[in-house]
């Protein structure tokens, strides 16, 4: 079975994530992304998705079109962690896991994702990995998109 690097993104004019009540990472105007690694998935998936996100045209040209990425308008990335967007709930009424990639390799794959944009040039800010986090954001249109690593999504 072929898995995919998944990612929620979401134009905000402002986003913030918590780890017990203390605020962990934050932006302004710029892109949350929500991200879920699968079992198959390797630098390849996480190059691919770091290079989707930082140039998805979602931010308004001077003739009001999505015609800027986060990267031309100056805004941050907030990179949270996310497994559950590998949550099946095709059957039964709980969520399955089984297609998520284990902590192990998850955690240092998100970290590398949100690293290649840092290296890209954007700031970023991060969540923690396997913490208990609360994320707040103002959505920003509202945009919201589905991301994923495999072209065929």
């Amino acid at each position: 079975m072929s898995c995919d690097v998944r990612a929620v993104v979401q134009r905000v004019s402002e986003a913030a994530v918590e780890v017990d009540g203390e605020t962990v990472g934050e932006i302004g105007p710029g892109l949350m992304v929500l991200v879920g690694c699968g079992d198959d998935d390797g630098d390849d998936d996480v190059r691919l998705l770091a290079d989707k996100i930082a140039n998805l045209r979602v931010f308004e040209d001077e003739q009001g079109k999505m015609n800027l990425s986060v990267r031309d308008v100056g805004g941050g990335v907030l990179v949270v962690p996310n497994f559950t967007l590998y949550g099946d709930c095709r059957k039964g009424r709980r969520p399955s896991f089984s297609s998520a990639c284990a902590p192990e390799r998850a955690g240092p794959m998100v970290d590398g994702l949100a690293d290649r944009l840092e290296a890209g040039g954007l700031t970023v800010a991060r969540g923690i990995f396997g913490a208990r986090m609360a994320v707040s954001l103002t959505n920003d249109g509202p945009v919201t998109l589905l991301l994923s690593s495999e072209r065929t999504f």
